[in-house]
Order: structure tokens, then C-alpha cells, then sequence
């Protein structure tokens, strides 16, 4: 049988339908190795740490604009709130695969458990929170909460710079 799709003219680049290609070079093992070392993976124990440092923060400073016990443990709840789920996807995130055969399918399948257990948890602590903190202030607890779950992004951008190794001297 004859093909009677057109699948357009190539043109003088090689490309179809007037679209340049792109072109991919692959990596050498010093390129991926010197790449690695300028982006090193972040840990997301750093992340965590900077969350219940925004919440103890805020948790202060809720205590003193308000002078109010109930404000400031309604905060810190609040920081629990989201630090405490973090940790339970921190730990199960770092929990190593090992070479086992489909580690990237069950990387991803991990990831999505842990993160509805994180959810899940964060969701938990949400309605226990007027059970579990007496005079529960709403906005304190909710405001405290925005302010650690935006410590995401501060965490990226707090990224430490790789230590840059200086060439020695030969005497």
C-alpha cells in the first residue's frame, strides 16, 4: 500500500513544517559531575527546620502584640499544624530505596503516599485544634500557618552557595 499522509516538506535544516529542531548535547560525566556540585540537592530537614523556626517566630510575636496566652498557643498549634506533616513527608521522603528494580515508579508512588499522609495529618490537626487548645484564636493559628507553609519558597531561595574550592599554588 502507498502512504497518502503528508507529513510535510522538510526543509533545508531538516525540519518539518518551517520549525527549527533543537539540537542535545549530551552531558560527559565532568559536565553532569560539575553540575551537580554548583546544584547540590536541598534536604528537606532544611525545610522543616525553617518552618518551626518561622512558627516559633510568629508565635512570639503574636504573644507580644496581643499579650494573650490563648493567641500565642492557638500560633504555635498552628506551626505544629504544618511542621509536624512536614516531618512525616520529610521521613518518609529520606527513607533510601536502595537499587531495587522500578525505584523511579516507586519514588513517585512514595512521594504521593507521603503527601496524603501529610495532608491528611495537617487536616486531623485542623479539627482537633478547637479540642486541643482552649480559647483557640482562629486567625492567629491560621495566619501563623500561611507563614510557615510560605518558608518553601524563603528555603529555596536561602540556598547556600557551593563552597568553591580555590586552585592551590604550586611554590
Amino acid at each position: 500500500m502507498i502512504d497518502t499522509i503528508d507529513h510535510g516538506a522538510a526543509t533545508e535544516d531538516g525540519a518539518e513544517d518551517g520549525t527549527e529542531r533543537e539540537s542535545f548535547k549530551t552531558w560527559s560525566k565532568e559536565e553532569v559531575q560539575a553540575w551537580r556540585r554548583a546544584n547540590p540537592p536541598m534536604s528537606p530537614w532544611r525545610v522543616v527546620a525553617a518552618q518551626a523556626v518561622a512558627g516559633l517566630v510568629c508565635s512570639a510575636a503574636v504573644w507580644a502584640l496581643t499579650q494573650r496566652n490563648e493567641a500565642a498557643w492557638s500560633a504555635l498549634y498552628g506551626a505544629g499544624a504544618v511542621v509536624l506533616p512536614g516531618v512525616l513527608l520529610a521521613r518518609g521522603m529520606t527513607k533510601d530505596l536502595g537499587n531495587t528494580p522500578g525505584v523511579a515508579a516507586a519514588a513517585v508512588f512514595r512521594f504521593m503516599f507521603w503527601e496524603f499522609v501529610k495532608i491528611g495529618a495537617a487536616v486531623a490537626m485542623l479539627w482537633a485544634a478547637p479540642r486541643v487548645v482552649p480559647g483557640l484564636s482562629w486567625p492567629a493559628l491560621l495566619v501563623t500557618m500561611v507563614v510557615c507553609m510560605k518558608m518553601n519558597w524563603w528555603a529555596l531561595l536561602w540556598r547556600r552557595a557551593p563552597p568553591v574550592s580555590k586552585p592551590k599554588k604550586r611554590v
